[in-house]
């Protein structure tokens, strides 16, 4: 097994092929194998790598509440990246690890080739913000309480997934067992402290404005709560273009990977080949 000390916790990491670096970040109900539709699609011609976040097996599950900032999370994406000698990649991120992927385009932009931000914005309507929060704290109260099998099989069937298991029942049932693997702790400390903590899109609007690594944004018509965010983004990023695939819900880049990957490949393509803005030429 490889690991590789990130900022203030050990993470567990996969790779697999040669050429331009790419990151993959997961979702909060992911881990490392939850991009493995893409990297066995990406590695034929891309250095992959995919890695479990701080709180998520077998990477380190830090007890103290501090450990779970945005920041944290940040911080661990260019710790693995300066470990792997990697200077730039295309970080691609998947809902709360778009989240990441965004702060690591703000606050590292010379270490983005590119971002991509594929179903986000949970949490960040202003509109919904008192409802999110008192999600969060039932998520983690679940995920810490209850047995994990039990909290893993409710979770996964929160509405934004139901498409998923509809679609595709085999896969849907190796995301549940992979859920269901998970730290009970490290999901209950990662929802009440990154999740419900972090800033929101909103927050982030005048920051936003000034991004400025080429990125692509995926969301599914059937996301609902990551519709709103997604738009927001299109609107705010100057850099950005806006993917939306139809009869998709949250769990994308498995419930729809051809989709998904077909969308990846465009964008990789463009931005290695210099034409992502060759539309907007005022911006280049």
């Amino acid at each position: 097994m490889a690991f590789v000390d990130g900022a203030g916790a050990r993470l567990y990491f996969e790779e697999a092929g040669s050429g331009t670096p790419v990151i993959f970040v997961h979702e909060y109900a992911g881990d490392y194998r939850t991009w493995e539709p893409q990297l066995r699609r990406f590695s034929r011609d891309h250095r992959c790598i995919s890695f479990s976040q701080r709180g998520y097996l077998p990477s380190d599950v830090p007890v103290e509440e501090v450990a779970y900032s945005q920041e944290a999370f940040r911080c661990d994406v260019i710790a693995l990246m300066d470990s792997l000698d990697i200077e730039r990649a295309h970080i691609v991120g998947h809902s709360m690890g778009a989240y990441t992927a965004l702060h690591v385009g703000l606050y590292h932009p010379d270490r983005a080739l590119s971002v991509v931000a594929a179903g986000c914005g949970w949490g960040s309507n202003p509109a919904e913000r008192d409802a999110s929060a008192k999600a969060c704290e039932e998520i983690a109260a679940m995920f810490r309480d209850r047995p994990i099998v039990e909290a893993a099989a409710a979770y996964a069937r929160y509405p934004m997934r139901r498409t998923f298991e509809a679609k595709d029942p085999r896969g849907f049932a190796e995301f549940e067992t992979w859920l269901s693997e998970h730290s009970g702790l490290g999901s209950a400390l990662t929802m009440l402290n990154l999740q419900m903590k972090r800033p929101t899109l909103w927050d982030l609007a005048d920051e936003l404005e000034r991004f400025a690594p080429p990125l692509l944004v995926i969301v599914g018509d059937e996301d609902e709560p990551c519709l709103d965010g997604s738009l927001f983004l299109k609107r705010k990023v100057s850099t950005a273009a806006l993917s939306i695939l139809p009869r998709c819900g949250h769990t994308l880049t498995s419930e729809e990977p051809a989709a998904f990957n077909a969308a990846l490949a465009e964008f990789f393509s463009a931005v290695e080949g210099g034409s992502w803005l060759s539309h907007k030429p005022w911006l280049q």
